[in-house]
């Protein structure tokens, strides 16, 4: 099979300036509510992309843990390639794309670090394997094997037992957007595209943009 011949019609929903809504954090919670309640796979996974210090930028697929008109959520170690590069330049994008819904969300903003309180409040709400992984794992780094996860998980549960504390490395970032872009297939290629940007006075302007 030729790869570029690999095709597919997208017919299942429109995206219109009149039946969006005005703010964008309204119509992100209408998508994955949808995304959700129809059960298309991980709709929480999202791309956040990243740029080293170098220029060079990379990816990865994140978790959403939260969102309200602050920002968009996730947690991670700090001293990961992803943390090191947000340090050395804040901003960033992330990519939502729903495969049956036929949607993709793009958001770029600022980010900054949570507050150690909702770190906290959030580390504390996961399961013990998951907060003994989050000391287990010198995320990023290179390791001799599987072995040193191993060992490091039994040696941290050893001394944690049933209540480790949130690692100093580890905890949330909130990325604060000032652009969205909303982007729903439709039939020849003429995909619906909206693009909303913060203004002055905090407010949104809403454009379409040719797919």
């Amino acid at each position: 099979m030729n790869i570029a011949d690999l095709r597919k019609s997208y017919e299942r929903a429109e995206l219109s300036e009149t039946d969006s809504h005005a703010d964008p954090l309204l119509q992100f919670d209408q998508w994955l509510n949808e995304a959700i309640k129809t059960e298309v796979p991980e709709p929480n996974a999202m791309t956040l992309a990243t740029v080293a210090s170098n220029l060079r930028p990379s990816t990865r697929v994140v978790l959403i843990k939260g969102y309200d008109e602050r920002g968009i959520v996730w947690y991670t170690n700090y001293e990961s390639q992803k943390g090191i590069e947000l340090a050395g330049n804040p901003f960033a994008a992330l990519q939502f794309h729903w495969v049956e819904l036929e949607r993709v969300v793009r958001i770029e903003g600022r980010v900054e670090k949570v507050s150690a309180e909702e770190s906290d409040a959030y580390f504390h709400s996961r399961p013990l394997d998951s907060r003994i992984g989050a000391w287990a794992s010198p995320q990023s780094q290179v390791i001799s094997g599987r072995t040193v996860l191993v060992a490091n998980a039994a040696r941290y549960g050893a001394q944690f037992m049933l209540k480790p504390p949130r690692p100093p490395h580890w905890g949330g970032y909130r990325l604060v957007p000032d652009q969205w872009q909303f982007w729903q297939g439709r039939k020849s290629r003429l995909h619906d595209r909206l693009r909303y940007t913060q203004q002055a006075d905090g407010g949104w302007l809403r454009e379409r943009l040719a797919p």
